[in-house]
């Protein structure tokens, strides 16, 4: 079956395109910062703890993110070829072949994914290396490395997370049919024990981290990381929730739209899930630390700083934006990798009787119920980190501070989101529709 799935790859390479993206700008994140591990080898101490402070909490950040997102992005993959699956278990395929043909996939594009991403980690941490020498962190005569840390992190980590996750994808395709799935119940436990971590996070920000200062940041900060990533586990659950409460107004305000809509999200959780988990990490981890750095600059403004100031306030705006904007690549891979799979669905309801433009409502009401999810479970997570440093860093659980921020970060959701699934929609729109059914 490690044929089969070289021979898928040579002749099918569009259906894994979003998967090589998001394995390659995850390695390329990995890289950068692991090579500043490599770095601050041939460093002064000073500039040796900085480059190792970014590198730590940075890479640990992407490491999280970038094996979440490649595990998202493997999954709503594999699914879309549940029919392939099918024809070869049909002609013979035993389950574990079938598993060693989509590990194999996973791991062929994970490779080329990461040797591709060598050039582009190289400059990325070439550019992170500028940045903290131009802020006067680490000292004009460190010269940049990228070694074995860099290469191993990039391969190693990218590797073996594409074969767990495509170890995961394959054991849910294999079953046999009839078997009931045990995975909802692992990924609901999975966002529980996130969520947990996320309120412990935040309590020690509220209570023992109250009056420490900038500190008070490290703990605020993880807190509404990890909320976001276990809000994001119960995408399906939320969606059904948010379409269940919105259905009745999208009905009425969209007609025939508004009505294949809400069915085809009813109908469509666990896809459309998949596009709800990015907006979630977007939302919450831009907006949590947009006002966590808003706090900290009013409270801090003509106190005297301590001399890591500076590097936490780098982590915050450059590694937080660096993950932020891969979150937002992801969130538009995942959009258009799901709304092209539907072209033949697309077809059918065209030679059913819908037009074009009912189509196009309904893809946009369904990308709004989406957005509204992704939004409101993402702004729940930015809470983790905006009221308690606010109460230990202000004095005042919520947070003195404009709202201009945030309306940017959800114009900037609603804009990656609708742009994604429009233009893929009117892409798979074009053509005869008999022509899409074969």
């Amino acid at each position: 079956m490690i044929a089969v799935a070289l021979r898928n790859l040579r002749h099918r390479p569009g259906g894994f395109v979003a998967t090589f993206l998001s394995a390659f700008l995850g390695a390329t994140l990995l890289m950068a910062f692991a090579s500043l591990l490599d770095t601050a080898a041939t460093a002064d101490a000073a500039s040796g703890e900085s480059l190792s402070t970014t590198a730590g909490v940075g890479g640990g950040w992407c490491l999280i993110i970038v094996a979440f997102a490649v595990t998202s992005t493997l999954s709503l993959a594999v699914r879309q070829r549940a029919e392939q699956v099918t024809l070869l278990r049909r002609i013979g395929a035993t389950g574990p072949q079938l598993r060693r043909m989509i590990v194999g996939e996973a791991a062929a594009v994970a490779l080329v994914a990461s040797v591709v991403a060598v050039p582009a980690g190289l400059y990325l941490g070439r550019v992170l290396l500028t940045l903290m020498q131009n802020t006067g962190q680490v000292g004009e005569s460190v010269g940049y490395v990228f070694g074995p840390i860099a290469l191993g992190a990039g391969f190693g980590v990218t590797l073996l997370g594409s074969i767990v996750a495509g170890v995961a994808a394959a054991r849910r395709t294999s079953r046999p049919t009839g078997t009931k799935a045990a995975r909802p119940r692992v990924r609901r436990i999975g966002g529980v024990v996130f969520l947990l971590v996320g309120a412990n996070c935040s309590v020690l920000t509220a209570t023992l981290m109250d009056g420490k200062g900038i500190d008070a940041m490290a703990t605020a900060g993880q807190a509404g990381i990890w909320a976001a990533i276990g809000l994001a586990l119960f995408a399906p659950e939320l969606l059904r929730l948010v379409t269940a409460v919105l259905g009745t107004p999208v009905r009425a305000l969209g007609g025939v739209a508004g009505e294949l809509a809400v069915l085809g999200v009813s109908q469509r959780t666990r896809q459309l899930a998949g596009a709800v988990m990015p907006v979630v990490l977007f939302t919450g981890i831009a907006t949590g630390t947009v006002y966590m750095q808003d706090i900290e600059d009013k409270a801090s403004a003509g106190a005297a700083q301590p001399d890591y100031a500076q590097d936490i306030q780098t982590l915050n705006y450059v590694v937080v934006g660096m993950i932020t904007v891969f979150v937002a690549i992801m969130l538009v891979n995942t959009l258009i990798a799901a709304t092209m799979h539907r072209r033949r669905e697309f077809a059918q309801q065209r030679l059913a009787g819908s037009t074009r433009g009912q189509l196009i409502a309904m893809v946009t009401l369904e990308g709004l119920l989406v957005t509204v999810t992704g939004v409101l479970s993402g702004s729940t997570a930015a809470l983790f980190t905006i009221l308690p440093f606010g109460a230990a860093r202000a004095d005042r659980i919520w947070p003195d501070a404009t709202p201009i921020a945030y309306a940017i970060i959800v114009t900037v959701a609603e804009a990656l989101t609708g742009a994604a699934v429009l233009g893929t929609t009117r892409r798979a729109l074009s053509g005869p529709a008999v022509a899409a059914i074969h």
